[in-house]
């Protein structure tokens, strides 16, 4: 049966192709034929009666032969085999070869058999016979053409708008274009800064103008998307664009900016959807990370806090750089097994070593250090969150201040090469206790660095809260100190985009379950970068390193968070304050409107990159700062409520607002302080 019905199929399909055939040739016949008698008709002023009877009979003897002949010619050109629905330039060229060969035959064995005929009825007969021969053959293009322009006017599902009238938004065009049947997407406007380009047609849509355009463009067009085609535009100027397209509601794509160095074809698929990231108006950093890479190749390298979003990327770009081996230790074992699972399926033979331990645990970074001897330590550990550490300053005291101390001085006595701290910019004239333990970690480095530089590296004291196998100079001979060469560097920067406990992710979550977005205030500002970034500086950092600088980068204009909250909501295709509210909760504790990046009185040097600068350390006494860090770990593990006193005389610069000081808090424990190292001078001078 199945069978019976593909041949009656079959057969139906050559009946309509021999149909179709015999209708062509019959047309062809009849079109050479009228194609003569109107070149002749013609040439008479389109009068029958003034054409002489020997031109008649001329025409009426050769015309039939002659398109017998044609018929004949067309088949041997396959003009009867093409399926013109999709003719183009090949079919173009077979009808005017074969009309052309045929006509200058034509004329030539008239005159000899017969006689001479007007020039204009060779002439116009030719060219009738090509139009009419041609015109029949594309017509169905044509027709189909005009069909599904109509059809597409009707049923657009997207009109959208393309910015940029150069090659690659002329590529976009083309590609939108040709796929529009299937799509439904129309390309209804353009856009160019270029004045030479307004006014004009690209592929037969108009450019309407500038960038001032693209609101009122938006609006008469009904744009529902918006294409960014400018790949070899700054980041500012994307900047500038993105935030006009950001006012109207249009769903808005663009084209990475790598793509200004391919050399090929660009389609729609490869427009990629605007991030925030997008909306900072700030460069990339872009820098060469050779000698960085070259630097990590082939050593074994630490991570702490590897299971962070910093410290995981860390893992991630030194993973490619082939090290000796990578060890990632992390108190928390669940990001920290995700990370593991990653690495080992993207890196099968990286020789990867994955921990869980505390960097407050000293016997435990002991037992690290002294099994795998790391020669490059990135220290990424720490508690970030502000208003959660100011609820508990101690615990906040122990893992970055006292944690950094441990693992530094665990780093420096098993011989490890370079010791890279991530520090922040809350670390700069801190009102938060977060702020302030983390400009403690970069006083720790930048002490640690000066006493093993000026040879006192047996000064430096060692932190724990029992005695064990961790204590450095077990022998007390000292020798451990000889021979020191652990070069310490800190690296500064700002707020990371998505990072965890970053304000995107928290506000993706509020989106995601239609609002409110919660700011803290209308004009809290903050200096942010890309992951990417921030890796790549920390990375830097561990090859410019000579010790006790503080990188900092220059992470250009600081963006509000009430506009990035704002972006973030009109990205998620919804309109700010309607669809989605935005609530002012207040600035929480240990916050401010702003954050610094260097403090007042540090300085900066330029390094080989000029994004990334070297903060002039701050002078203090490191003796009296070495001294006090017992007590304040005292103080951290003894959990005293009044600990902030302590850290106000550590750090000068940091001053929490009144109303973050617990009651009762008073100069009993500074007191304490001073009595205490009264008797440890003393007990020196003795």
């Amino acid at each position: 049966m199945k069978y019976a019905w593909n041949m009656d199929k079959m057969k139906k399909q050559i009946f309509r192709t021999g149909f179709s055939v015999i209708t062509m040739i019959l047309y062809d016949l009849i079109a050479v034929h009228s194609a003569y008698f109107l070149a002749l008709w013609g040439r008479f002023d389109f009068v029958f009666s003034k054409i002489p009877d020997e031109y008649l009979y001329v025409y009426q003897r050769s015309i039939t032969v002659y398109a017998v002949l044609c018929i004949l010619v067309f088949w041997r050109f396959h003009l009867y085999r093409s399926i013109w629905q999709y003719a183009s330039y090949p079919e173009f060229v077979r009808c005017f070869a074969s009309s052309g060969l045929l006509s200058v035959l034509y004329s030539v064995i008239v005159t000899l058999v017969f006689s001479k005929m007007p020039i204009t009825y060779y002439l116009w007969g030719m060219i009738l016979q090509f139009l009419l021969i041609l015109g029949m053959r594309f017509f169905s293009r044509t027709w189909l053409f005009v069909k599904s322009s109509l059809k597409q006017r009707v049923n657009i599902r997207e009109r959208i708008m393309v910015i940029g009238a150069g090659t690659a938004g002329q590529m976009i065009l083309h590609d939108i274009i040709q796929h529009g049947k299937q799509t439904g997407d129309r390309v209804v406007c353009v856009i160019d800064d270029d004045p030479n380009k307004w006014h004009r047609d690209l592929e037969g849509v108009p450019v309407i103008g500038g960038r001032d355009c693209i609101l009122p463009g938006a609006k008469k067009y009904h744009v529902s998307r918006i294409y960014l085609a400018i790949p070899s535009a700054s980041a500012a100027e994307k900047h500038d664009i993105l935030t006009i397209c950001n006012e109207t509601d249009c769903e808005l794509k663009h084209l990475p900016g790598f793509y200004q160095a391919i050399d090929r074809d660009i389609s729609v698929n490869e427009m990629k959807d605007v991030s925030v990231e997008d909306l900072l108006g700030r460069e990339p950093i872009r820098t060469d990370m050779k000698e960085a890479y070259d630097f990590i190749r082939g050593k074994t390298v630490l991570v702490t806090g590897g299971g962070g979003s910093i410290g995981s990327e860390l893992c991630r770009q030194i993973a490619e750089q082939s090290p000796r081996r990578l060890i990632l230790l992390d108190v928390y074992e669940n990001s920290t097994y995700g990370v593991q699972l990653e690495l080992k399926e993207k890196y099968p033979q990286l020789d990867l070593v994955v921990l869980i331990g505390s960097v407050r645990d000293s016997r435990r970074l002991y037992e690290i250090f002294g099994l795998y001897r790391p020669e490059i330590v990135y220290h990424a550990a720490a508690h970030k969150h502000v208003p959660l550490m100011e609820d508990s300053p101690c615990e906040c005291i122990k893992n970055n201040a006292i944690g950094t101390y441990k693992t530094a001085y665990a780093a420096m006595v098993h011989g490890c090469e370079r010791f890279v701290l991530i520090s922040t910019d809350k670390a700069v004239n801190p009102t938060n206790i977060m702020g302030a333990s983390k400009r403690i970690c970069e006083m720790i480095i930048q002490s640690f660095d000066q006493k093993i530089k000026e040879g006192k590296a047996r000064e430096i004291p060692q932190l724990f809260t029992h005695d064990g196998i961790e204590n450095a100079d077990k022998d007390g001979t000292g020798r451990i100190f000889e021979n020191i060469h652990t070069e310490f560097v800190a690296v500064r920067f700002g707020n990371v985009l998505g990072s965890n406990g970053s304000v995107v992710p928290i506000f993706k979550k509020q989106i995601e379950k239609g609002g409110p977005v919660t700011v803290t205030h209308p004009d809290i500002i903050r200096y942010f970068m890309t992951i990417p970034e921030a890796v790549s500086l920390v990375m830097l950092a561990g090859t410019y390193a000579h010790g006790g600088e503080i990188f900092v980068l220059d992470m250009g204009s600081p963006v509000k968070i009430d506009t990035l909250a704002r972006n973030l909501i009109k990205l998620s295709g919804y309109k700010p304050d309607e669809d989605i509210k935005i609530e002012y909760t207040g600035l929480r504790p240990g916050e401010k409107l702003f954050e610094e990046k260097l403090m007042a009185e540090e300085g900066l040097k330029k390094t080989e990159n000029e994004l990334i600068h070297i903060g002039c350390p701050i002078p203090f006494d490191v003796d009296e700062f070495l001294r006090q860090l017992p007590l304040l770990m005292q103080a951290a593990y003894g959990n005293r409520s009044n600990i902030r006193t302590l850290v106000m005389k550590i750090v000068s610069t940091y001053h929490p607002a009144q109303k973050e000081m617990p009651q009762g808090e008073n100069d009993v424990f500074s007191n304490h302080v001073d009595n205490q190292n009264s008797l440890r001078r003393e007990k020196l001078r003795v």
